[in-house]
Parts: structure tokens; C-alpha cells; sequence
């Protein structure tokens, strides 16, 4: 019996062609693992009406992680569209796997590292000010996003209910929407608890005093989101008491894209909620390189599902073209959480090897190889 039983969602689009590259490298380093096939994605949402389905649910249960390709989702009208012709007049809603797997195993923590690597050739080469010699400027940045609360809650509703209008009625601000008809109004909510928010900030300052980080920078919207990012505000500062070591510090979400863009070099841990970190964790990849270099874990007490940040692009799948790294960088992710230190190191130095060589490139980085020949590299170095 195997060690570890691995959640295998390839998912869609390039999700398979990245997992097959990964499953090169995986059995190359020969983890003692058995990968269970799961069904999840777009094609299971149009043919049967749900993209995850009942039996992927019961059988990441029985597993110790999940890895996971990519998603495709598209707005709600879209979705219902191009469900098969027997399962339109159903009254199905489209939401994405990825985000109900978050929220059904309470999978609380998103951990976004954002690391350049030497030789990449999309590193980001910094402003005169930031970088004189003009060289590359090295950037290590780990965001910790809170995974289910917040904008993405789910919480959502079009046209608006009479009942909850009415009950939101309390506040005055609310009386304009009446005049435009409910018919007119959609809602979307941005709910954050006292205890989803200290959640991730601790997770933020732990792993920064584990990693001898000494900064670590909440961003927020305090000042127009007065009451939500009020919360995280306090929650953040006061907790920050108990890390004397670490310079806690806070920045608006909009302000944070400039400096970030001017100073990346300066930002080591960076915390959000949900939308907030969703939209500062590209803006951290784009600095990197770009998606091909941007993994992901979501973390829970007991489970994990760990998966790239980039999408399914579906006009490459199957060619076998894409940057395979952020993918390959996931399953480094996994590793370490799995204990599998020791191949979580020799993973990543393979990877950073492969770039600094510069042989063995995908087209994003201005080569010939295909997304299985990068695998292929990588997997030699980590035999």
C-alpha cells in the first residue's frame, strides 16, 4: 500500500497537459504514492449539470491531498448555455469546483509564493531607482490569502429579494436602490468574521517567524471599506503585539499595486482577504514571470488541494506548449506539506537549475520545447 493517496484532478484545458508533466517528475523521484483519478471541470458541468461531482467528493475524502490542474468557469449565462439540451430547463447554477473544495474542507489558508529565479528571462528588472546596476532584482514574496470569506463568499443575489432588501433596509444607504427597481439590483456580499480573519494573519506571521521574515504587510481598504476591512485592520494590529520581531505594517489594495511595482525588492509576507489577495497575488507573478511561475496550496487543518494560479487557456490545450514551472512548483508545495522535505528541496533546486541553464525553454520564455521536455529536464536534474 502506498505512503500518501494523491487527489488527481487533472481538470481542464492545459490542466492535463501540466499534470502529465508533473506525474513525469513525481515518478522520476519515485514518491510512494498511489494518484486516484477524480472527475472535476467544465466538461462534467455541461454533460451532467454539476463540475463537481458527488463521486470526486466522496473519493478526496479517502485521500491525504489533492493536486489539481486547472478550472475553467464562465458567467452564469454562459454556463447554462452550454449545458447539454436536456439539462437547461433544470434550473442548474454553475460555481466553480475550485471554490466549493475550499469552502466544503474548510481549506481556510491560500498560500501564494512568488519567487524569481536566476536566468528567467521575464524576471522583472526593476526601475533605475529601485535597481541602478540595472541587473536582475531577485524577489521573494509569500501571500497568504484568505480562502473562504470575503468577496468570494458566495453570497450573492440577482434580481434583489424583497425580504432582503427589507432587511437591509436599516441603513439609509440602501433606499436609493428601491427607486431603480430590486428587478434592476444585483448584490454581491463581502462577509469576513473576526475569526476568518485572525486566521490568516496568524498564518501570515507564523510562517514569517518560522522563515526568518521580518516584514509582514497586511493590504486592505479600511478607509471605503470601513466596516469589513475595519475588522481585518484591528484583528491584524493587534496580533501583531505578540510578533515584536516582525515589522507589521499596512497598505490600501491601491496603493499597494504601485509600490509593489516601483519596490518589489521591499516586500517579504504579504496577507489579504479573498479578492484582495486574488488580485495582489498576479500582480506579485507578473513580477516573477508571469503565471507560469506562480504555484499555490490551499490549506486546511487536515487536507490540502494544491494547484497552479493560471487558468486552463484552452487554445494551447492538448499542444503541449505551456510553462509546465508554476505546476511543477505546486507539487514542490505539496511535498513540503506531505513532510517529503527532502524532495521538496531537490525538486525546486532541478527547476531553478533548468532556468539558470536557459536549454530548455516553453515559448513564454522565448523557446522551442514543449511543456513535456521541460518536465523531462527537470526530472534528470531531480532523480
Amino acid at each position: 500500500m502506498a505512503k500518501y493517496s494523491i487527489a488527481w484532478m487533472p481538470g481542464d484545458g492545459i490542466g492535463n497537459d501540466v499534470m502529465e508533466a508533473t506525474r513525469i517528475v513525481l515518478d522520476t523521484m519515485k514518491l510512494d504514492a498511489e494518484y486516484v483519478p477524480c472527475d472535476i471541470g467544465w466538461e462534467f458541468w455541461c454533460r451532467e449539470g454539476n463540475a463537481l461531482p458527488d463521486r470526486t467528493v466522496k473519493a478526496l475524502q479517502g485521500t491525504t491531498c489533492g493536486l489539481f490542474g486547472a478550472i475553467t468557469s464562465k458567467p452564469q449565462d454562459d454556463a447554462k448555455e452550454e449545458l447539454a439540451p436536456e439539462l437547461k430547463s433544470k434550473g442548474l447554477v454553475y460555481f466553480s469546483p475550485i471554490v466549493k473544495l475550499r469552502q466544503m474542507f474548510n481549506l481556510h489558508t491560500n498560500m501564494r509564493p512568488c519567487k524569481s529565479y536566476p536566468g528567467n528571462p521575464l524576471n522583472y528588472r526593476g526601475t533605475l531607482q529601485a535597481n541602478p546596476s540595472g541587473g536582475e532584482l531577485l524577489i521573494d514574496q509569500v501571500v497568504f490569502r484568505e480562502n473562504t470569506e470575503g468577496m468570494y463568499g458566495g453570497v450573492e443575489f440577482y434580481p434583489l429579494p424583497e425580504s432582503v432588501y427589507t432587511a437591509l433596509c436599516a441603513n439609509p444607504k440602501m433606499k436609493p436602490w428601491k427607486d431603480k427597481g430590486l428587478e434592476n439590483v444585483a448584490l454581491s456580499t463581502r462577509i469576513m468574521s473576526k475569526q476568518g480573519c485572525a486566521s490568516i494573519c496568524r498564518q501570515a506571521f507564523e510562517f514569517a517567524k518560522k522563515n526568518g521574515r521580518k516584514r509582514v504587510t497586511l493590504i486592505e481598504k479600511p478607509n471605503v471599506l470601513r466596516e469589513t476591512g475595519g475588522l481585518m485592520m484591528r484583528v491584524f494590529r493587534e496580533m501583531a503585539k505578540e510578533y515584536p520581531g516582525i515589522w507589521a505594517d499596512d497598505a490600501n489594495i491601491d496603493a499597494i499595486c504601485m509600490w509593489m511595482f516601483k519596490n518589489p525588492q521591499d516586500y517579504s509576507v504579504l496577507v489579504a482577504e479573498n479578492m484582495f489577495g486574488d488580485i495582489v497575488s498576479d500582480l506579485c507573478a507578473g513580477l516573477v514571470g508571469g503565471l507560469g511561475f506562480a504555484p499555490s496550496a490551499n490549506l486546511g487543518d487536515k487536507y490540502a488541494v494544491f494547484e497552479p494560479t493560471h487558468g486552463s487557456a484552452p487554445k494551447y490545450a492538448g499542444q503541449y506548449k505551456v510553462n509546465p514551472i508554476a505546476m511543477l512548483l505546486t507539487a514542490r508545495m505539496m511535498l513540503d506539506w506531505l513532510g517529503e522535505k527532502e524532495r521538496a528541496a531537490k525538486l525546486e533546486s532541478a527547476i531553478a537549475r533548468v532556468i539558470k541553464e536557459g536549454k530548455v525553454r516553453t515559448y513564454d520564455l522565448g523557446g522551442s520545447g514543449s511543456t513535456l521536455d521541460v518536465a523531462k529536464a527537470i526530472a534528470a536534474y531531480a532523480a
